[in-house]
């Protein structure tokens, strides 16, 4: 199974597929078109965050889900699947990959990533494990922590990285002369030349959200350009 999945994802577009409760486009039934829609256009996979998005989806689309539940918790900067309740919750609704922060921070309840990552492991044996990483230092900390994948999901989003606004393909190059499992291109993939540039640094495979599915902030961004 995993061999499978692994297969499908590799030298493609993943589409993520998300929306905050107040957003535009939250719902599950907009997600699960939202998916529909990618996978029409050529998607080899998507990614989204809750339990209930991600079943919609599971129901419409027979891609391979990287699945992902953003809890927040007072006093943590985790939120990106921060326990392994939140891994088991989106495991059930039918992740295939299950997405996590993959930095050094704490976790709530005193949960380690090393044990959390051991965990999905023994008792769902078929699941992948994908750390959201910012840098290079955590890329390898997930990796000694047992993560199958590492992607650059964060980078640009932690207090050490928040200066990072755009797209570094030289992070994934970084990533491929210091760990050995596949790395996953996201966050800040804004065109076509970045998608490319993404796998020219070697990726295995490519994320992109916001550019795709977020038409609030497509509009702005043709909007804006009036004004210049």
């Amino acid at each position: 199974m995993k061999k499978e999945v692994m297969a499908q994802i590799k030298n493609g577009v993943i589409v993520s597929c998300q929306a905050r409760k107040g957003w535009p486009m939250y719902g599950k039934d907009i997600m699960a078109a939202f998916a529909n829609a990618a996978a029409v256009g050529g998607a080899v996979g998507i990614r989204a965050t809750e339990p209930e998005n991600i079943a919609a989806i599971k129901t419409e689309v027979k891609l391979p889900m990287i699945g992902i539940y953003k809890q927040w918790f007072e006093g943590y900067d985790v939120y990106i699947t921060p326990t392994f309740a939140s891994c088991e919750a989106i495991i059930q609704a039918g992740a295939d990959i299950v997405a996590l922060d993959g930095t050094k921070r704490p976790r709530p309840n005193g949960e380690k990533l090393v044990d959390i990552i051991a965990k999905v492991h023994e008792q769902y044996p078929e699941i992948i494990v994908m750390a959201d990483c910012d840098s290079v230092e955590s890329g390898v900390y997930a990796e000694n922590c047992g993560a199958d994948l590492v992607s650059t999901t964060l980078a640009g989003y932690t207090e050490e990285t928040k200066n990072n606004t755009t797209f570094n393909p030289d992070l994934i190059c970084e990533l491929v002369e210091k760990i050995t499992v596949p790395i996953i291109a996201e966050g800040h993939i804004t065109s076509v030349n970045d998608l490319k540039a993404a796998y020219k640094a070697g990726a295995y495979s490519v994320v992109i959200g916001t550019a795709i599915t977020r038409p609030e902030v497509i509009t702005k961004k043709f909007v804006t350009s009036l004004e210049n």
